[in-house]
Parts: structure tokens; sequence; C-alpha cells
């Protein structure tokens, strides 16, 4: 009786991962149009987010179905909220070769830092990036030259903010000025607190209380006055 060969006698064998999953090839697969097996194809999938709950997401969502997309993740929250459930949800469903779309840049990071750091995990997970009104896609060299740039310019910025405060701050003491936070009480009512504390008539509570700040606060303000006290002790 002739042996039987398997189904797939003479195709090479699927690259796979440490963790034993198949690792899609783009090049390969732009090449044969072929897949892994047991690898899904890749989809283009999309977010759209809007500030408030009464605006209207149709725009968005009309021009990522327009684009491709097979599925599209919606978050109706200000972009400054750290949060954003449906933006988190992408950590599990995007896989290798997809492709995250959305209709504008400022949909999906809340700063040029916060968009730059979300390319940079993608293209860890080998998942490209399209933006549809800025003609942006990181799967073309192009796309990934953009945000190289972005990348400089945004270091660029940080590096001149860090600079003009170094040279504020000496300018700031010799007119007098310190940083930090301004004290809570002005002088006539620290000066009252310490006064209280030093006569110990009050108990420590009620002072704090009178005055609307804390212990340590009260601590602070008597050492300041008296830099050779030793730590106060309750009453």
């Amino acid at each position: 009786m002739p042996r039987r060969l398997p189904t797939n006698y003479g195709k090479r064998a699927p690259r796979v991962s440490k963790y034993g999953k198949p690792i899609f090839d783009r090049k390969r697969h732009a090449r044969t149009g072929s897949l892994p097996i047991g690898h899904a194809p890749p989809m283009l999938i999309g977010y759209a987010r809007v500030s408030t709950h009464d605006q209207n997401l149709d725009l968005q969502r009309d021009a990522l179905e327009a684009a491709g997309c097979e599925r599209v993740i919606v978050d109706k929250m200000s972009g400054a909220a750290s949060a954003r459930p449906g933006l988190a949800q992408f950590k599990d469903i995007l896989r290798t070769g997809d492709t995250l779309v959305v209709w504008r840049l400022d949909r999906l990071g809340r700063s040029l830092r916060d968009l730059i750091d979300w390319v940079g995990d993608l293209d860890n997970k080998v998942v490209g990036l399209r933006s549809l009104h800025e003609a942006i896609d990181t799967t073309s060299p192009a796309g990934k030259l953009t945000f190289h740039i972005f990348g400089a310019l945004a270091e660029f910025e940080r590096t001149l903010i860090r600079d003009r405060t170094q040279a504020g701050l000496p300018a700031a003491r010799a007119r007098g000025r310190k940083g930090g936070r301004p004290p809570r009480l002005n002088k006539d009512k620290r000066e009252l607190a310490i006064r209280l504390y030093n006569e110990r008539q009050v108990p420590i509570a009620r002072i704090c209380a009178m005055m609307g700040i804390s212990k340590p606060t009260l601590y602070a303000y008597v050492r300041a006055a008296d830099p050779g006290k030793v730590e106060p002790d309750s009453v």
C-alpha cells in the first residue's frame, strides 16, 4: 500500500515565536499572498473618539468604514483622560500585521509625546498606524520617517523648556523669589501660630484647627522660626 504524504508536504513550515505562536511575515505575505498556517489575515481596525456624549461619531465612523475598517472601537470621553476603555481594548485585539486606523491623530494621543509612545508600542508589535486626515501610514517608509521627525521635535521642545527653566531660576532667586508651594498662612498668622505653640497653653490640635493647617505644617513653621529647635512635642 503506497504511503500517504501529509497535506502540507513540501511547504515551508511557518516561523513561530518562543511562545509557539506563528509569526506573520509581512514581506513574504506581500510576495506570495499566502499566510502562515493558523494565522488570521491582517485587519484594519478603526478607533473613533468624541469628547462628550452630545457629540456625533457618524463622521469618523463613516470615514473609517470607507477606509476598509472591519471593526470600529469607540470612546466617548475627553482626550485628556488617561484611562480610555475603548483604547485599552486594542492591547488585546491587535495582532501582528494589523493596522490601527484613526480619522485624525488627535483622536488617539493626548499629546505629541503620548502619540509617539503609542506608535512605539504598535511598532514593537509589528502593528501599523494609519491616519486618514493627515495621510500618514507607518507601514510605509515615509510614514515612519514622519514619526521619527515628530519624536525629534518633541525631544527638542522638552530640551528648550528645561533650559529655559534652569536659566530662569538664578534670576528669580536674585529677585527674592523662591520656588515651590506658597505658604499656607501669611506672616501674621504664622507668627500667631508659633507664639501659641511656644506658650503651650493651647493644644496643638486646636492650633491646627484654628489656623486650618496640619501638624507637619505647624512644625515646619516652628523650625523655620528657630532652626535649632528640636522636633516639637505634642501637647
